[in-house]
């Protein structure tokens, strides 16, 4: 079952790794021998670095990337402690609900964040990773980046809020298709429905947010209001 209590991160289970450099908080997912799949354990480190963050001064802006060739291939289905439990359909049920709320508070916490977030992506983008790329201010990816919510090939649902950011970004129709469908899109595609603000080659890419890290004294207070007018949070 979900561990919903833990404050720390055991060595050698860490899912996320956060460094600070240069005024940048960055990010880092960490397993790339499982292509950054996604857990339960995942997204309570992201809670915890999302809370860390909000309340480190040093920390002006946020880079959001991935070690490997794979930014995030979507949900880890292998992942111990990721089976829903109870004595009976009713408790099941009522446990699925409970832990999609819980998981929806932390990821409200990451893309809630003060600081502006940049996402740089690589490879495949898939299913969480794709809504986890949606959370961020600005996305940038390497051409060879592949996005997609392959949750309706299986049967299950895009449950983090991807379509609906997808839908604000390139629209009602595009929104219904790659959620309905799990058609794959590649990053110039993605460029082009305003998914991502630029596209480098592969070597480019993390891609620091330098400049939003360094403004004016002040800036901060500016900053949050011009966000929430242009719908990002």
């Amino acid at each position: 079952m979900i561990d919903t209590v833990g404050g720390d991160i055991p060595a050698g289970e860490e899912r996320l790794r956060l460094d600070v450099e240069d005024g940048v908080g960055i990010l880092t997912l960490c397993r790339p021998g499982k292509l950054n799949a996604w857990s339960w354990e995942s997204t309570r480190q992201l809670g915890l670095f999302a809370d860390r963050i909000r309340f480190d001064d040093s920390i002006r802006a946020v880079l959001l990337r991935a070690e490997g060739r794979a930014f995030c291939a979507g949900i880890d289905i292998t992942a111990p402690g990721g089976a829903i439990t109870g004595r009976s359909g009713a408790e099941r049920a009522h446990h699925t609900y409970e832990g999609v709320r819980w998981a929806h508070e932390r990821f409200r916490a990451f893309a809630g964040l003060p600081q502006p977030v940049v996402a740089a992506v690589q490879g495949y983008c898939l299913g969480f990773g794709f809504e986890l790329a949606l959370m961020a201010d600005v996305r940038v990816a390497a051409d060879d980046a592949v996005f997609a919510f392959p949750e309706a090939q299986v049967g299950v649902a895009v449950d983090a809020g991807g379509d609906l950011r997808v839908a604000r970004e390139a629209g009602a129709g595009w929104a219904k298709l790659l959620a309905l469908t799990g058609r794959r899109i590649d990053a110039a595609t993605a460029e082009r429905l305003r998914l991502l603000q630029q596209v480098v080659p592969p070597g480019r890419v993390p891609y620091p947010p330098t400049r939003l890290a360094v403004r004016p004294v002040g800036a901060d207070a500016a900053v949050r209001p011009s966000r929430r007018r242009c719908g990002v949070r």
